[in-house]
């Protein structure tokens, strides 16, 4: 249906093509021709560009964190504008964002990373569909592969006593033990102070992060931000048990910062923490892993001694205990065969009385 004539009666209107896709699209392109009826309808005018930088910089930027401003403007300076960024919103068709996403993979972009570069595009086009700048959103349709998640890596028992070893004959307070013993991000562990541990209480307090993000006026450059958690669930409190308190009490004496991991008097962000890691590494005799594989040794080792879920998910921050189940999934199959292990002897049991 186009319209109805002056007596009401309607007008109809047809549309032919050899593909169903060009159909679809000419008449979305006719909807807008006729939108006249729609009296909410205001199309934008300008090119997918302009309304991305708005979209970030003027509707988002107050409701987003400094990190995610960050990681939403890389993606879109990087990918998307040069891309997608001279064509004119209204006439961004699916085919348009299919080969957007075919040219990611093409690059040799990991399924995760353009996942992650597909879903601001899609935020911002629903947003503007929202506004009624744009008939429906070219995302809508869109298919992408499903990511797998890499396998997690703990250091085994034999190599966390190794590491451990070299990390208790530091001077000062150990990243290292602080990861290991509590599962704190890098970040986190960047971010601490004294003041987030009341020993009265036995409990650290995770307040803020700390991390490096491009800088937003400069470019090739970067700058520290240093924050709240990015989430609620990363806002959370840790007990502190025995050996570690002892083991912060007796560092505390000799602080030379109100950060508990320090450099030069102040804090020691992720890159020096991280540098200082692969030194200890290599003294310690183990394989190169990453900082973050002690986050995931705590995790595993609380599994292997029955640590429930929900409360390693609280421990880790975890907004979901979907996350940590997912996260830890192969660390939790012992723990699944000894389940099935309790349910199995009633099957014996029931078998010798009958």
């Amino acid at each position: 249906m186009k319209a109805r004539n002056e007596h009401g009666k309607i007008i109809y209107g047809y549309i032919y093509g050899k593909r169903y896709r060009y159909v679809k699209e000419k008449l979305a392109e006719l909807k807008v021709q006729y939108s006249f009826t729609h009296k909410n309808i205001n199309l934008y005018k300008g090119t997918v560009q302009e309304w991305l930088n708005h979209w970030l910089n003027v509707l988002m930027r107050k409701k987003i964190k400094m990190s995610t401003y960050s990681s939403y403007r890389l993606r879109i300076d990087k990918y998307i504008i040069p891309f997608l960024g001279k064509k004119q919103l209204t006439q961004l068709k699916s085919r348009d964002i299919e080969e957007f996403a075919n040219y990611l993979t093409h690059i040799n972009l990991s399924p995760s990373t353009i996942r992650s570069i597909i879903t601001v595009l899609k935020s911002a086009m629903n947003k503007a569909c929202i506004e009624n700048y744009i008939l429906s959103n070219p995302c809508k349709n869109l298919f992408l592969a499903a990511t797998t998640s890499s396998e997690i890596s703990a250091l085994s028992m034999r190599e966390q006593d190794k590491i451990e070893q070299v990390a208790l004959r530091e001077k000062n307070c150990s990243a290292v033990i602080l990861a290991l013993y509590t599962g704190l991000r890098i970040g986190e562990i960047s971010g601490l102070k004294w003041s987030d541990i009341d020993f009265e209480k036995n409990i650290i307090y995770v307040r803020r992060t700390l991390y490096r993000i491009p800088s937003t006026t400069s470019r090739n450059k970067t700058e520290i931000i240093l924050a709240e958690p990015k989430t609620k669930s990363s806002k959370r409190s840790i007990p502190l048990a025995k050996n570690l308190k002892s083991y912060l009490l007796n560092k505390q004496k000799s602080k030379s910062s109100e950060y508990v991991i320090s450099c030069k008097g102040s804090y020691a962000e992720p890159r020096v923490i991280s540098y200082r890691f692969s030194k200890s590494i290599e003294e310690a005799g183990i394989r190169s892993v990453h900082f973050h594989v002690l986050r995931h040794t705590f995790a595993t080792r609380c599994v292997e001694q029955g640590i429930d879920i929900a409360t390693l998910s609280k421990l880790l921050g975890h907004a979901s205990i979907k996350l940590t189940l997912d996260t830890y999934t192969d660390s939790l199959w012992e723990n699944r065969k000894a389940a099935v292990s309790v349910i199995d002897n009633k099957l014996s049991m029931d078998s010798v009385t009958s």
